[in-house]
């Protein structure tokens, strides 16, 4: 198979987190915990948010939200202890930090439901993993999202691509492997030969903004990339106005980012609110999924690009319709290996020098 992607792999650095500050509220029905960002972050925590709110707001049921006031697992059950103590009987934990608080909440609060999102329940040392029965785990096929993301920008005529995650964790992992098959596969398509495209890939170790970000993304668009994939909360804050001094573009994720900066041309889109509303629904109909690890994925809407808000030149919706399709009914698999790099994923990309 011929090398169409070439990538351009940045070690990954590893840099310490800033935690949120705290709230709270008095008595209410649903709870939404925070993961590291804010309630407006345009990303995983603003869409848990929405989906929560849009129901309760439906159905005129108490919520709040808490900003943990620090990070740890210790810190967040704390926040999930004040939202039992203030009334909540369900409790949306969004991100893979809540793994471990939600294993040892999901026996201290039996009463209390759980929706854990982007993660699995288990305790400290990784040596069990449990989804209890007042507990749902919701993850998303994220290597779908990010392909269709690579597959457009690709077939919009983007040849020279990045992407800049945020922590290394298994849902950043698979956006960035699924994006890299997704601008193979657009290549192919269009009959590129060997090394037509090139992908800088990189790891922030951070899902916080920073300076660094903005001067690394700065200096990718300085070197001819086109458009990078943001794929980390808050660091999307600091690629969007690297992007808008060079007038280069960028890719959001989690949610649909158009609103956030005129740069954006689409968003690798988990449904993150929508996916929050059936589960409070499930509840309060009384079939709530306790004990079960549910995946959002191309077949039940779960991922998905934002079509009517997208900027592209020229792929279009009959396009978009077409991979999707193919998505849903297998003709297309995405491998979602994390275990591999880059330049072992089963495409024809390579990886020729690190960037660190």
């Amino acid at each position: 198979m011929k090398k169409l992607v070439t990538i351009v792999l940045a070690l990954i650095m590893v840099l310490p987190l800033v935690a949120c500050g705290g709230g709270g509220s008095d008595e209410f029905e649903l709870a939404l915990i925070t993961d590291l960002g804010t309630i407006d972050d345009k990303s995983f925590n603003q869409g848990a948010w929405e989906g929560l709110e849009r129901y309760a707001k439906e159905f005129d049921i108490p919520h709040q939200y808490f900003q943990p006031a620090a990070q740890g697992d210790e810190a967040y059950l704390n926040a999930i202890d004040l939202a039992v103590t203030s009334g909540a009987k369900v409790i949306v934990t969004p991100g893979f930090l809540f793994e471990v608080p939600v294993y040892n909440a999901q026996d201290l609060y039996p009463d209390v439901k759980f929706v854990l999102l982007d993660g699995t329940p288990h305790n400290s040392d990784y040596t069990d993993f449990k989804v209890g029965t007042n507990t749902v785990s919701v993850t998303y096929a994220e290597e779908q999202s990010g392909f269709l993301a690579g597959y457009a920008a690709v077939k919009d005529g983007y040849t020279k691509l990045g992407f800049m995650g945020g922590m290394a964790v298994p849902a950043v992992i698979r956006f960035g492997y699924g994006y890299i098959q997704g601008a193979e596969a657009a290549a192919q398509e269009l009959g590129y030969g060997d090394g037509s495209i090139t992908v800088y890939y990189y790891y922030t170790g951070t899902f916080d903004p920073s300076p660094d970000i903005q001067t690394r993304a700065a200096a990718w668009y300085n070197e001819g990339i086109e458009v990078i994939f943001s794929c980390g909360g808050g660091i999307c804050s600091s690629i969007f106005t690297a992007a808008e001094q060079a007038g280069a573009k960028v890719i959001g994720v989690d949610g649909d980012q158009s609103d956030a900066s005129p740069t954006v041309i689409t968003s690798a889109m988990k449904m993150l609110p929508q996916s929050v509303y059936d589960k409070l629904a499930n509840f309060y109909d009384g079939k709530f999924p306790g004990g079960q690890s549910v995946v959002y994925a191309a077949d039940n809407d779960g991922v998905g690009l934002p079509m009517a808000n997208s900027r592209f030149r020229f792929f279009d919706q009959a396009q978009y319709d077409a991979i999707f399709a193919k998505l849903v009914s297998g003709a297309v698999v995405v491998n979602n290996d994390i275990e591999v790099a880059p330049d072992q994923i089963p495409t024809s990309a390579v990886i020729v020098n690190n960037l660190g």
